[in-house]
């Protein structure tokens, strides 16, 4: 078993080898008492305009603050933005920022930034790209004011700021094209990144921004204010890849937080009188294999197809999660709980999946023995035991199945590539959405069939994509139901994606650490408190 000094070691290797740019001076160290180590997840890319992964979105919202924020009931609310209006033909809307907003360089923060960065934002974001297909002009008024300027109305132009909408960043960092990462790692957000503690692979520094100036409604989702109660985050890297050692340093007091803890450990926290099980994710996550569809053999719909009939959900997960308890099946894209779950199109689904099925429809693709490269997350066990099933029952058919292990940020790096498996490209990755997540049409990543301008896997449906557009303009509840059951009918026809089932997972915690803010998928820095043990 690697030790944790033998993690630490290797990740400090590691970090001289990655160019993380020094541009500030190590913060003055704070007391012990007030820095809370957490192992959440791993952090490779810090850039939430080049990637969605779940780890790059919580360093941004400790380090970036957004013009709008969500609260608990996805409703959008200012946050950067202090006053903002709508014109009388609802075409143009006009914000100014609140005051007090500064970059952690010390410069202020202006529309400038405002208007580079969601020009940036708005190339890749689904929601981002809808609203560039409307805009007639985004540009600076004044130095504090910028006006969006609409083809057409845009009714849920607020929710698409606020929900996954852009991260504000300095003019001259939005203004790179969104394929080159952002390493600069200033925002002026409530953390400060400490650039001189960076240690990648082992672990990454946040400091408490002792400028920023919250806003004065009390903390609710990702709305509210950001009050921060704690000096210094560290995020732990090194032990995410060995989560019973994470586990040992939770119980001797070593670390805080541990994001998603092995569940056949759960009853051994339980007996710990100094540590507490939280569901933070009450709504959980659907998992789901996401197929390349530019590449032999994905890119042929039959193929597709056959990985719906070839998928046995609950052996899924069973290898992923383990306990039943924690885990159901799922068959609707829009997930089992959100408004726009619906059954259109789900005979598909038969407990136990059908390989002969699939083997039929393999052959109607043509498959020629090409080989199948499923990205396999070694430092995520779930994720990993469920690629090395995949794998197994996709070989039992016939096909040439090779898994690709590597870390969850070599994934994450490499399923950027469009190219062919020869070239480094993939065809299957395993991933997880929030189920909340999953009824925002408009703004999921993961809901758009918009061809090599969407999301990894990069499915092409024009048709699909005509619906849904129209959801922006819609004005009821009904409507969108009706709307969802016809996206879902081309959905499982074309298969972009294939769902594993739905899981619900408790982090575990110190007693000492409480006022953690339960959010889907991330984890704010923000009004945690840490007690003397």
């Amino acid at each position: 078993m690697i030790s944790r000094r033998d993690l630490i070691k290797t990740g400090m290797a590691a970090g001289a080898a990655i160019s993380i740019p020094s541009l500030l001076r190590a913060q003055t160290s704070p007391s012990t008492d007030q820095t809370v180590r957490m192992v959440i997840d791993n952090l490779s890319v810090f850039d939430p305009v080049v990637t969605t992964a779940d780890s790059t979105y919580t360093h941004a919202f400790a380090v970036y603050d957004t013009l709008f924020g969500t609260d608990s009931q996805f409703a959008p609310h200012p946050q950067m933005v202090g006053k903002w209006d709508v014109s009388d033909d609802r075409k143009t809307y006009t914000f100014e920022l609140r005051d007090g907003l500064g970059w952690h360089d010390g410069t202020p923060v202006t529309a400038t930034d405002c208007v580079a960065s969601i020009r940036r934002w708005g190339q890749v974001a689904p929601g981002g790209q809808l609203l560039m297909a409307r805009v007639r002009d985004i540009s600076k008024k004044d130095d504090k004011t910028f006006a969006i300027a609409l083809k057409e109305p845009l009714g849920a132009l607020l929710n698409i700021l606020a929900f996954q909408g852009p991260f504000i960043m300095r003019e001259k960092d939005a203004n790179l094209s969104p394929a080159e990462q952002v390493t600069a790692n200033i925002g002026s957000g409530p953390f400060k990144f400490n650039h001189a503690l960076a240690r990648p692979g082992a672990s990454f520094t946040y400091d408490r921004n002792e400028k920023y100036v919250p806003r004065t409604e009390a903390p609710d989702g990702l709305a509210g204010g950001k009050i921060v109660k704690v000096d210094r985050v560290i995020w732990d890297i090194g032990l995410f890849a060995d989560q019973q050692t994470a586990l040992a340093a939770l119980h001797s007091g070593e670390i805080d937080f541990l994001l998603a803890p092995p569940l056949d450990l759960l009853p051994v926290i339980e007996s710990d009188p100094n540590l507490e099980l939280q569901v933070l994710d009450k709504a959980g996550s659907d998992y789901l294999l996401r197929m390349n569809c530019l590449q032999k053999p994905f890119d042929n719909v039959k193929a597709r197809q056959a990985m719906l009939h070839l998928v046995d959900q609950e052996a899924m997960m069973r290898a992923a999660v383990g306990d039943p308890k924690y885990f159901r099946t799922v068959t609707s894209m829009f997930g089992n709980e959100t408004p726009m779950s619906n059954d259109e199109n789900t005979e598909w689904f038969k407990k136990g999946g059908d390989p002969e099925k699939a083997k039929q429809l393999f052959k109607e693709a043509g498959y020629d023995g090409e080989k199948v490269v499923i990205l396999q997350p070694t430092d995520w066990a779930a994720a990993s035991n469920a690629s090395q099933l995949l794998a197994a029952e996709l070989r039992k058919i016939g096909l040439n199945a090779e898994l690709a292990p590597s870390d969850w940020g070599g994934v994450v790096a490499r399923r950027a590539n469009k190219g062919p498996v020869e070239d480094g490209g993939w065809s299957i990755f395993i991933t997880t959405e929030p189920e909340a997540i999953l009824g925002n049409v408009i703004t999921d990543v993961t809901l758009p069939m918009n061809g090599e301008s969407g999301w990894f896997g990069w499915p092409k449906n024009d048709e699909y994509e005509a619906l849904r557009v129209k959801w922006a303009d819609l004005e009821t509840l009904e409507e969108r139901k009706v709307l969802a059951r016809k996206m879902q009918q081309i959905w499982w026809d074309y298969v972009p994606s294939v769902l594993l089932g739905q899981s619900v997972a408790p982090s575990a915690r110190r007693k000492t650490l409480t006022g953690l803010i339960g959010v889907p998928a991330w984890i704010p820095f923000w009004n945690m408190q840490k007690a003397e043990a």
